[in-house]
């Protein structure tokens, strides 16, 4: 199963009318946060694939068109503090939202509220392990894991908890995004036990599960 993964930025290569012709192949979107609903919506609509997303610090209300403002993307899914389950790709999904706080805007939190959203997740991980044999396939997040290609400023320090979750249930990956990479040698990539934490700032194309 072929993946498109999205966070930060946009990309010529996604916003573009070769879409269908570059992604045919594509089964699932996921967006890590920080993207325009009418980006999002793009995909959907050119795809017409799934999307499941997160919001990112940035996320606002916006007016799109003749619509009422609005964070979420006709058609998308959020994943935050939920675990869904798509039954055509037999995919467990998680995710939640945001960055610690540093400022008052939105989708901030601190590392006890993190800590709080991801404890909320256990009950349904262990019901997916009685139902489907595993706890979790993919982990999404905005914002990093503790000391995994984070950075030493409060907006973008990693969070404990996700990194306490990873350990724990080992999804086979984790996505996240809000780090930026500015040149080749920022790693974007890291193994921890059996999980795959990648910072998919832009885009990144992934064939899933991994051999």
């Amino acid at each position: 199963m072929r993946l498109l993964t999205l966070s930060d930025i946009e990309s010529p290569f996604i916003y573009n009318n070769r879409i269908r012709q570059r992604f045919a192949d594509t089964s699932v979107c996921i967006s890590c946060g920080d993207l325009k609903v009418y980006y999002l919506e793009y995909v959907i609509s050119m795809l017409n694939i799934p999307l499941y997303y997160v919001l990112g610090n940035h996320a606002s209300e916006e007016e799109i068109g003749a619509s009422e403002p609005r964070l979420n993307p006709w058609g998308a899914i959020n994943l935050h503090k939920k675990s869904i389950y798509n039954k055509k790709h037999k995919l467990l999904l998680s995710g939640i939202e945001g960055s610690l706080r540093y400022n008052e805007g939105r989708h901030q939190y601190s590392q006890l509220e993190m800590w709080a959203m991801a404890l909320g997740l256990v009950p349904k991980f262990i019901l997916n392990k009685a139902r489907y044999g595993r706890y979790l396939d993919i982990f999404v997040t905005h914002a990093s894991p503790w000391k995994i290609h984070d950075d030493t400023d409060r907006a973008h320090q990693g969070i404990k908890a996700f990194l306490w979750l990873d350990k724990i249930f080992q999804p086979q990956l984790h996505l996240h995004g809000h780090i930026h990479l500015y040149n080749r040698y920022q790693p974007n990539q890291t193994q921890l036990g059996k999980t795959r934490i990648i910072n998919t700032y832009g885009f990144q194309e992934l064939d899933f599960p991994f051999e």
